[in-house]
């Protein structure tokens, strides 16, 4: 089964939540999806690491083909190209490898080269197999090393996909597969504002989902009396603690190391297997 854990934001625990979950099991895959900022391996420290290169393709001129017609530009939708003096200018940056210039050009005078946009990391730490992805600075978008993340994952067995926090093109791509999408949320009313961003997303992708609620303390909640308004499984409640907070901030993890985080998360882990199997 593939779990998507979701934040509205960063720093509500996301990655907190998605290590624990992945340790928790008894084997699993922990995939970092968030590749502009991945900090699974923080907590993890993987053994045996391998990188990979991931790689998009962009269009190149050919010397001497190119008449200056601007077929390529009027394509472009993303204005990746322009025609300055009947020359063709690529702004790589821009473009989103869709080849329709390289397609529509009457001349043939555009090709493609793969350009380096990021890298895919593996490794072991434990019972859990460890992936991750890094996106280069200054890349404008990590949805393919995201995509090529996705094809490293196992079809059976327990995968946590730890997603980028919001609900971008991102987090779109690193739920697409999920059969099962957990949302993490902070108890007050900015915390379920947050939350109402990812379960709208969910719901128009036709998700299974639940949540859970971090540093969760006692009195008024609105995060649970969202839940309640629109029915949604509330799987777990992480307490308002410091001694996790030290653990966490220390780049330990608390499975491992705590037996109540065990108990609490091993529950949480039979809980959304519950609720995927309605």
């Amino acid at each position: 089964m593939r779990i998507a854990v979701l934040s509205g934001k960063g720093g509500t625990g996301k990655t907190l939540v998605s290590v624990n979950l992945a340790c928790a099991a008894e084997r699993a895959v922990y995939a970092d999806c968030d590749v502009e900022e991945p900090d699974g391996h923080l907590f993890f420290k993987p053994e045996s690491v391998r990188h990979a290169p991931v790689t998009v393709l962009v269009p190149e001129i050919k010397a001497g083909m190119c008449t200056g017609c601007r077929k390529c530009t009027e394509v472009c939708a993303w204005h990746a190209l322009a025609c300055v003096k009947n020359n063709i200018l690529v702004f790589e940056e821009m473009c989103h490898s869709c080849g329709g210039c390289v397609l529509f050009c009457p001349e043939k005078a555009l090709t493609e080269r793969k350009k380096e946009i990021g890298t895919i990391s593996e490794g072991l730490s434990g019972s859990v197999s460890f992936l991750s992805g890094t996106l280069n600075a200054g890349e404008s978008s990590g949805v393919p090393v995201i995509k090529a993340l996705a094809e490293k994952l196992p079809e059976e067995g327990t995968v946590v996909i730890d997603c980028p926090p919001g609900s971008a093109c991102t987090v779109m791509e690193s739920i697409r597969t999920a059969d099962f999408c957990l949302l993490v949320a902070e108890p007050t009313l900015f915390g379920m504002h947050n939350l109402e961003t990812v379960y709208e997303l969910v719901i128009r992708f036709k998700k299974k989902c639940g949540v859970v609620i971090n540093k969760d303390i006692h009195g008024r909640n609105p995060v649970r009396t969202f839940c309640r308004k629109h029915r949604i499984p509330l799987l777990a409640s992480i307490p308002f603690d410091s001694a996790l907070g030290n653990l966490n901030a220390e780049g330990r993890i608390a499975v491992r190391e705590n037996e109540q985080y065990r108990v609490l998360f091993r529950h949480l882990l039979a809980a959304i297997e519950s609720e995927a199997e309605k």
